[in-house]
């Protein structure tokens, strides 16, 4: 039986994550954009069947979505919708992730893309976004809706809180970086060798504080 899935969001990395659910096996049926304005086009060659409020107007329980934005605090409140009227957020991982069997891996919409490791010991909480050759080194926790950057390395023992966003290349070194705080920003190519506050933007090689959100 082949497995349907609708996907949310439509944008530049959307063809990514389509990649991503057909690596995984299923079938993308559909998707749906912020709004109206796009109803009836197509990106890709997959249909726009509406936008995020007309869900809300269908029976929605039992089926499956992917959320595909790069706002984490958008897809955190549409996840907490979708899953309160029986909507399926299932975990996807390419097949090409290499993660180690002492991982634990929440089963409620965590995308890991290609090539991707997570070694041993590591924590990955709902929502979680990993994009292509990003690292998680071992004994890290991430918690809800945290966004890793193409080929971002996350050292050795690091607590990366709520909705915080690693940008790519970046290099958060172990057991210096230790914990990420929620909302925190992660500049592209940062060289993170201590702790970064919660709603900061911190950036360059080193790290240092860019602005406080």
């Amino acid at each position: 039986m082949i497995k349907e899935i609708y996907a949310l969001g439509v944008g530049h990395g959307t063809p990514l994550f389509i990649e991503l659910a057909e690596a995984c096996g299923y079938k993308v049926v559909g998707l749906y954009h912020y709004n109206e304005t796009r109803t009836g086009e197509y990106d890709h060659g997959y249909e726009i069947l509406g936008a995020f409020a007309d869900l809300m107007n269908f029976n929605i329980k039992g089926k499956s979505f992917m959320l595909t934005m790069g706002d984490m605090n958008i897809k955190n409140e549409i996840s907490d919708n979708l899953i309160h009227y029986g909507g399926i957020l299932p975990t996807l991982i390419h097949p090409t992730a290499v993660i180690s069997k002492f991982v634990q891996i929440s089963d409620s919409g965590v995308l890991i893309n290609s090539h991707c490791e997570i070694h041993s010991d590591t924590k990955i909480d709902e929502g979680c976004v990993l994009w292509p050759r990003s690292t998680i080194e071992h004994d890290c926790r991430l918690h809800k809706y945290v966004f890793v950057g193409p080929n971002a390395y996350v050292g050795a023992y690091t607590e990366i809180s709520d909705r915080a966003f690693i940008g790519q290349c970046s290099i958060l070194m172990s057991n210096k970086a230790q914990a990420i705080g929620s909302s925190a920003l992660v500049g592209a190519g940062a060289l993170v060798t201590k702790p970064v506050p919660a709603n900061s933007i911190v950036a360059g090689h080193p790290a240092r504080l860019i602005k406080t959100l």
